[in-house]
This record gives C-alpha cells, structure tokens and sequence, in this order.
C-alpha cells in the first residue's frame, strides 16, 4: 500500500476507472491541458487523449447538461465544477433533469453521471469559493450525495460513484486535499450509502464529516487523554441517502450526540441527522442532540481572522463535547 493524500487518491481512482471502462471520459474547465484547478486531473489528457478529458466553456449548465447527453448515449462521464459554489446555474439539470431520470422513464433509462465538486471553507476563498452546499441537494431523491473525507474513501468511493447507474454528486472538501494523508489500498471497496465508524468510544457518539471531522478525531483523542472521556466518532461518508442504521446504533451506545460540520445550521445536513437521533433513539439518549455549525450569515469572509472565526473550532468542539459527556 501506498501513502495518498486526498488530491492524489481521487486522481487514481480517476485513472484506474478510465483505463477498466472505455466509457468513463471526464469534462469540465481547464481539466484537459491545465490539468484542473487543483491539479486532480493533471496528466489524464496526455493518456486518454481529448475525447476523453475535455476542456469545456465556463458554463456548468453545459457541462452537466452535456455529461446527461453523453450519458444516455453510451457514456459514464464525470463532470468537474470548478468550485461547488459555481453549481448554481446547473442546479436544474442535476434536480430536475439527471435526478428524475430513471423516475419519469418508469425505469427504462439510467442517468450514470458523477459531477466532482470542491466545497467547504478555504483561505481567501471567501463568497464564491468556500461554500458548503450539501444541503442544497440533500432532499433530492434520485442523487446520491457522498462527501467522503480520507483518501482510501475517496478513490474507493468515486470508483463506486463513476460505477452506480445514476447521477452522484461527489463533494470533495479542497482543505483536504494535501492535508490528510494514509496508505491507500490497490482493491479497497466502499458502497455507497454506508457510514465508517473512525473511533469507537461509549460516552459520547460525534457525527461529523468533511474538515470537521479530521478536528473532531483530534479532539476526541484530547478529551480520551485529558479527561477520560471516550468519543465515537461517525462519518456519514454518504449524505444522502444516510446510513440511518449505524447512526442510531452509535447514538444508543452512548446515549449522548453531537453532530459538527462547516455548514450554516439552518437547514442542514446536520440538522436532518439530529432529528433522526431525537426521533428513533429517544428512549436512548441522556442528554439534548447537539449541533455545531458555521452562523446563518451568506459566506465565510475573506479576512482570515473572520473566516476562522466563522467555523466551529477546536475549542468550541472540545467545550461542547465536555457539556454533553458531564449530563
């Protein structure tokens, strides 16, 4: 096995889908010569040539309108957009278009589409590239929204994405990237739909995903030192559908859960996961589910010191997860 990072990972498994499967091509801005924004795709071009690894226009209402077409023609195509904060202009051919395929053809047509995105808060990203936009795609049935935070969940998890018969929306937080690294197995499968548990720990049950999870994991090592306290730590890795079955598994071992990502709170992920656990562990839980999220305010601000202040930190992480773990 080798060690990855996250950035590295996703570009392998790119790779690897496109030289099994002659259907599998890329599309986007700058991913064919420029190599992507980040460098994802770098190098695709030069082996698959530009059928395969397409520069587009910037416009992403073409570039998933386009990886639809090519889908129903035979294609298994993976649309990048630049950042997950350009998606606006194509949210109505990934909703109500590549969502609603398979349902309005009663099942006589598949839509295998998977549109890459990079979310979440980033230095100077500030309005229009630092966003996280999960939510805004989570009550769509008929896309499957995965955001998986390690590299081995990446690349194995975009290979079931790129695999799956209909359209998935993969996020991929760009902090990240080059940030988290471990050994990366050849053969590593991951279903869609199914959670990892990273910690196991009988006080308290953490939910969290994205860069907030890797924070959340070194908190829950401090307060097992410091404190004795002993954390459960559940990544989603599919944000839609959930994995409502492990969820609720580790919110009954402990009884006590807190749900942390970068998002604003209102109308969240993070809040369609509290009231699972309020609902169905109940009888379960010995104190209130809590969240912890970025304010309701448009966007994380350019200035570093606001844009931290912004995200939940360490230290409010820690506070909340001693609050809880003392009821």
């Amino acid at each position: 096995m080798a060690t990855k990072n996250v950035l590295q990972a996703i570009h392998e498994g790119l790779a690897e889908e496109m030289r099994s499967d002659e259907s599998v091509m890329v599309l986007g801005e700058d991913v064919g010569r420029a190599g992507g924004v980040f460098r994802v795709t770098q190098g695709l071009q030069e082996e698959f040539g530009a059928a395969r690894v397409m520069d587009t226009p910037l416009a992403e209402s073409l570039i998933v309108g386009s990886a639809i077409g090519l889908s129903v023609n035979g294609m298994r195509p993976v649309a990048e957009i630049q950042f997950a904060d350009f998606i606006a202009p194509a949210f109505d051919q990934i909703v109500n278009e590549a969502a609603k395929f398979y349902y309005r053809s009663n099942g006589d047509w598949n839509c295998p589409i998977t549109i890459r995105a990079p979310y979440g808060v980033v230095p100077g990203g500030a309005l229009y590239h630092s966003q996280s936009v999960e939510a805004w795609f989570c009550n769509t049935p008929g896309l499957k929204v995965v955001a998986p935070t390690f590299p081995a969940d990446a690349k194995a998890m975009l290979k079931s994405a790129i695999r799956d018969p209909n359209p998935v929306l993969f996020l991929e937080h760009k902090r990240t990237y080059r940030l988290i690294k471990e050994e990366v197995p050849e053969d590593h499968e991951v279903p869609l739909g199914k959670a990892r548990i990273h910690r196991e720990g009988a006080d308290i049950t953490v939910i969290s995903y994205g860069l907030m999870l890797y924070t959340a994991l070194e908190v829950a090592e401090k307060l097992s030192a410091e404190h004795g306290v002993e954390t459960e730590v559940v990544e989603p890795r599919t944000l839609y559908p959930l994995d409502k079955e492990t969820i609720l598994d580790a919110a009954k071992k402990t009884g006590k859960v807190v749900v942390i990502s970068e998002a604003n709170l209102t109308g969240s992920v993070s809040g369609e996961i509290a009231a699972i656990v309020a609902r169905d562990a109940f009888e379960w839980l010995d104190g209130p589910v809590m969240r912890l999220g970025s304010p309701d305010v448009p966007a994380a601000a350019f200035a570093r010191p606001m844009m931290e202040h912004f995200l939940p930190s360490s230290e409010e992480i820690e506070a909340a997860m001693l609050e809880l773990a003392r009821y």
